[in-house]
């Protein structure tokens, strides 16, 4: 056979040979169909088994990076370690660097110089006390400490402290400033806007402060049933006298003590003496009515001024 021949053949059975191929295909897609269907036919337990027996390719899952959390360090108030610093610092002189207080301040505020008051002045303060802690920026503070004399005069310093470590290290950073003290802020009006006249009320609570504050008598007998209080002790005081009775409730007024279960919130003025002195005490109480009596169902401390329940 002649090549040019050979050569026209070939090209012929190209296409003919990719026709067939084609044809292969869709007959594979055919049964495959037909396949499905007749599962489908057969129910749900053969449809099971044949996508069990079709090869799958799992593709692992790629683990999720784990996200970054950070959890801001609290920080300790550095106030009691400026109050510590100041102290030291006012009863200390430059003139003799080796005292103990002097030494505490160079400890506490290695960069910081001493004062250097003079002779026979009166400069150390009689109590030394904190009263402002302000975080500036990052782990700098500036702390307020008032320094009160025994003449009564207060003097207010500013004092720069650097805290590290998240509140396990602190260091005073500079001199402190004298600077103006805080400004005194509107007290809120009092919730306790109800006079309480002399009564049940008022006697149960003179007699449970007697017993409170006096020991005379158990506090338990002036209590709701499932209150727990003890009485100071010892017993700081021989007399106290109730002054004043103010509540929020218009119930603690009354004439008479009303239903069982009113609870009302009161306000009580007691003037304790002793050897010492008349002193004025202010307290907080909740009573409840039961049986035709007022007891004491919580003794609070501070003052409630939304006469909201507490």
């Amino acid at each position: 056979m002649s090549p040019g021949k050979q050569a026209s053949q070939s090209e012929a059975a190209a296409p003919m040979a990719a026709g067939a191929r084609l044809e292969a295909m869709r007959r594979r897609v055919r049964l495959s169909r037909l396949a499905v269907w007749t599962v489908i036919a057969a129910g749900p337990v053969a449809l099971c088994v044949a996508v069990a027996s079709t090869p799958t390719t799992v593709q692992a899952a790629t683990p999720a990076t784990p996200t970054a959390v950070r959890t801001a360090a609290a920080t300790a108030d550095p106030g009691g370690y400026a109050q510590l610093f100041l102290s030291a610092w006012l009863r200390s002189s430059a003139n003799d660097a080796t005292t103990a207080q002097a030494r505490l301040a160079q400890s506490l505020a290695p960069d910081v110089e001493l004062p250097d008051p003079a002779t026979g002045a009166q400069s150390k303060p009689q109590s030394v006390t904190a009263v402002r802690s302000a975080q500036r920026t990052g782990d700098a503070w500036s702390v307020t400490v008032a320094a009160q004399c025994a003449d009564g005069s207060v003097r207010y310093y500013a004092v720069p402290v650097a805290a590290g470590g998240a509140g396990s290290s602190f260091t005073v950073t500079g001199a402190p400033g004298v600077v103006a003290g805080p400004a005194r802020a509107e007290a809120p009006k009092s919730s306790y806007g109800v006079t309480v006249p002399e009564g049940d009320l008022s006697s149960a609570v003179g007699e449970f402060f007697a017993a409170y504050l006096t020991g005379a008598g158990e506090v338990d007998r002036y209590l709701a049933p499932g209150v727990s209080l003890s009485a100071v002790s010892p017993a700081p005081y021989p007399s106290v006298a109730v002054q004043q009775i103010s509540a929020v409730e218009e119930a603690a007024a009354a004439e008479q003590v009303p239903a069982d279960g009113t609870k009302v919130r009161v306000l009580v003025q007691v003037e304790a003496r002793d050897p010492g002195g008349r002193w004025p005490l202010a307290y907080e109480l909740a009573l409840k009515a039961r049986s035709g009596r007022w007891e004491v169902a919580a003794l609070e401390s501070g003052t409630a001024q939304d006469g909201g329940a507490r």
